[in-house]
């Protein structure tokens, strides 16, 4: 499929970058140029935000009903089926997702947009009658201009988990893909364009963070700034979008614990383990990345775990039967391996895989399995953000809770037993915005999503996405005549102060 060179998307219509700057974006796969894409700076941002705002005050999107927002909102659904094999395809060349999870990726995309057009229409505010005096309700408003930025990892999915809530409640947007994979946010555009979404209401800019992420966090106008992606990262665009009072949601890193109790059902959390680190490549921020097993069934866990790691299909993400394919980018390859030869280094044990040739073609990482690892090993404390996991084993219940949760991150957790008390008790002292039980991760769209310590700031997901992107709004209603206080009724008594003269 010959993919043209990528543009803009401002103010409805496709468009070169003020500059006329190009970068490449390369395939993951071959290492080769995929095509070129416009570079934005902040002048494009400023094209894009004023787009925007012009389309936020002055055009349709925020006076239609919710019933007509949730039409077109259907409609971008209906586009991304129809296109989902183009887009499936776009993200795996882009990328290096193997095809067939792209594809579940692409219809988690249309879905997302049919939910939030579902929950926009049951979005009520609430009421607070006073004994006949007053009745007092609250409204749901929309804020203004959004700010999205996203990762590189499943750019499709995650960049609808943002527009379709922010567009579903009357705001307007500038999409910031992440310069790493910008091919399917310029086919979205073009969806959401012929989907009937008004100019300006939606806009794209490709770019680099420290020039383009960075003035769209600065712009004034910019009301929302909604952000997934790495902590140090976070914590630079909360800095520069203080001086705005912007409102942020941020979901970022993680290092996730799975915690297999003897009692457990080996087979499944097997499956689970491994299906929860090394699918989307191990690129992904819920990835259970830290293995805490029961000593009692460490050796025989273990030993069942590295024969399916090494079993694991690794190559072209074409592939339908492909795994694992290549990681994103050489840079983000050579980090991968950085930390392969430091769990080494560390005195971990490399059970399964070790570091790639470096000369090979692409940026394939073998799926890589360390035991023998000590919970304070750099490679059991940073997020890797790839196909390698680590195994620590545990004693008791309280040990594992300390362990899981002796680390900085807290954005998810796997808790595996067959004891039900046992399960919530653990669940409720781990320190982590999300735990599965008994569970890999599936996705409750009408929950909360987000993370704890350094994983993040705000919830998002069902009605909790509209309490970022709404402003909630009291109107206090008198039913009656209740007293107010006359001031300024008497006039003075002579020779008294009357100091408002």
């Amino acid at each position: 499929m010959p993919i043209q060179p990528a543009q803009h998307f401002i103010d409805g219509e496709y468009t070169e970058g003020a500059l006329g700057k190009r970068f490449e974006t390369i395939n993951p796969t071959t290492g080769e140029v995929i095509t070129t894409v416009a570079e934005g700076f902040a002048e494009d941002i400023e094209r894009a935000v004023e787009a925007a705002y012009r389309a936020f005050h002055e055009g349709p999107w925020q006076t239609m009903t919710t019933k007509e927002r949730a039409a077109v909102m259907n409609r971008i659904a209906d586009g991304l089926v129809a296109h989902g094999d183009e887009l499936a395809y776009l993200e795996t060349i882009d990328t290096g997702l193997p095809i067939s999870q792209a594809r579940g990726q692409a219809a988690r995309a249309a879905e997302n947009f049919r939910f939030f057009a579902r929950k926009a229409e049951e979005m009520t505010g609430e009421t607070y009658p006073v004994d006949g005096a007053f009745l007092n309700y609250t409204l749901r408003r929309p804020v203004g201009v959004a700010g999205l930025i996203t990762p590189w990892n499943t750019p499709l999915m995650l960049a609808t988990w943002k527009i379709a809530p922010c567009l579903a409640t009357g705001n307007t947007a500038v999409l910031k893909p992440a310069e790493w994979s910008p091919l399917t946010a310029t086919k979205l555009a073009q969806i959401l364009h012929e989907a009937g979404v008004p100019k300006g209401v939606f806009n794209v800019v490709h770019g680099f963070g420290e020039t383009a992420g960075a003035a769209l966090v600065r712009h004034p106008l910019v009301n929302l700034i909604s952000f997934t992606g790495e902590t140090t990262t976070g914590e630079e665009i909360m800095r520069n979008g203080a001086s705005t009072l912007k409102r942020f949601s941020m979901e970022l890193g993680g290092k996730s614990p799975i915690l297999v109790f003897a009692d457990a059902d080996l087979d499944r959390a097997l499956d689970a383990a491994v299906f929860g680190l090394f699918s989307l490549n191990g690129e992904r921020c819920t990835a259970s990345s830290r293995l805490f097993v029961e000593r009692s069934i460490q050796a025989e866990f273990e030993e069942r775990l590295a024969a399916r790691v090494a079993n694991i299909r690794v190559g072209n993400p074409l592939d339908p039967e492909t795994e694992v394919g290549p990681l994103i980018h050489r840079q983000h390859f050579e980090r991968v391996q950085d930390y392969i030869r430091l769990g080494t280094e560390e005195g971990a044990t490399c059970a399964v895989g070790g570091p790639s040739p470096a000369n090979q073609v692409g940026n394939i990482v073998r799926p890589t399995l360390f035991t023998k690892v000590d919970n304070q090993m750099r490679i059991a404390q940073e997020e890797i953000f790839g196909p390698v996991l680590v195994t620590i084993p545990f004693d008791t219940e309280e040990e594992a809770i300390r362990l899981a949760n002796d680390i900085r991150y807290g954005l998810a957790a796997y808790v595996w037993t067959n004891d039900l008390t046992r399960a919530h008790r653990v669940s409720a002292q781990i320190q982590s915005g999300m735990v599965w039980i008994n569970s890999q991760n599936v996705r409750d769209l009408r929950t909360p999503f987000g993370g704890s310590k350094y994983s993040g700031i705000g919830r998002e997901g069902g009605h909790y996405s509209f309490e970022f992107y709404t402003e909630l709004k009291t109107i206090h209603v008198a039913l009656g005549h209740h007293p107010i206080p006359k001031f300024g009724m008497n006039p003075p008594t002579e020779g008294g102060n009357n100091h408002g003269r």
